[in-house]
């Protein structure tokens, strides 16, 4: 059993994750519903899915720590609100949940069929094949006007690195948001040692390194990916990528032919 607050809620949270055949699914109460079934209806801050009477928020960390073991069945997320918690605020503490069930790992589903890349408002992502096709890989430029942050992050498919590097940089936020979200009573029962606030003065947050933004918005594009069954075996390169920019850019990409879905996987 996990326990946390809802960074978006501030609700208390519990979620079991249980090791069951068939499709990962999400279950509250007497509903069970696939990830195939649900949608996303909101990236506002977070990625929130929706469908069949059930609704989760902030999927997207648990969703790079099952991207980065390749766990796409034999799970069930049983939660008892609609928002997954923060915990450690990256996806550690889901790693080390998920290692524990010993679950096996899928092959990629998704495929990039041809180099293309897509322009979403202020954002571009490169998609990009290689040889042998059968690994993921991803690359980000965190554009900031910001000199204390590094602007790159890339992950190459390795499980070990993204244990290591891309798993425990935490969610970031500016001083501003983070006062929005506690003017409205949001947020206040996180603990301050998941997330790294920026200051103009100063930056809160221990064992700051200047590329944890960058790293954690890699982290971010990896569950994002997975929902549309990614990341996909080649390069995904995204400039200024971000959760509504993501989305819209995969669903046109699935559109136009430039990912192909495996439905077997």
């Amino acid at each position: 059993m996990l326990c946390g607050f809802g960074l978006h809620s501030g609700n208390p949270v519990r979620v079991e994750l249980l090791a069951r055949p068939g499709p990962l699914s999400f279950q509250r109460g007497l509903l069970n519903v696939p990830l195939h079934h649900l949608k996303v209806v909101s990236t506002r801050r977070a990625t929130t899915l929706a469908g069949h009477g059930l609704r989760v928020g902030s999927v997207e960390h648990l969703f790079a720590a099952l991207a980065a073991l390749r766990v796409r069945s034999g799970l069930c997320v049983a939660l008892d609100q609609d928002e997954l918690p923060l915990l450690d605020g990256g996806a550690t503490t889901w790693i080390d949940a998920l290692e524990g069930l010993n679950l096996a790992p899928s092959a990629a589903a998704l495929h990039i069929t041809r180099p293309a890349t897509i322009v979403h408002g202020d954002s571009s992502y490169r998609f990009e094949r290689f040889e042998p096709a059968d690994t993921p890989r991803l690359a980000i430029e965190f554009v900031v006007d910001d000199p204390r942050l590094a602007s790159e992050a890339r992950w190459d498919g390795d499980v070990q690195d993204f244990c290591t590097r891309i798993a425990p940089s935490r969610t970031f936020g500016w001083s501003r948001e983070v006062d929005d979200l506690l003017a409205q009573g949001l947020a206040s029962h996180v603990d301050p040692g998941s997330v790294v606030v920026l200051a103009e003065d100063t930056i809160h947050g221990a064992h700051f390194e200047p590329d944890e933004p960058a790293r954690h918005k890699l982290l971010d594009l990896m569950g994002d990916l997975f929902v549309w069954g990614g990341p996909p075996n080649g390069l995904v390169h995204a400039i200024r990528p971000g959760h509504t920019a993501t989305h819209g850019v995969m669903a046109r990409a699935l559109a136009e032919g430039i990912l192909w879905q495996d439905q077997a996987c």
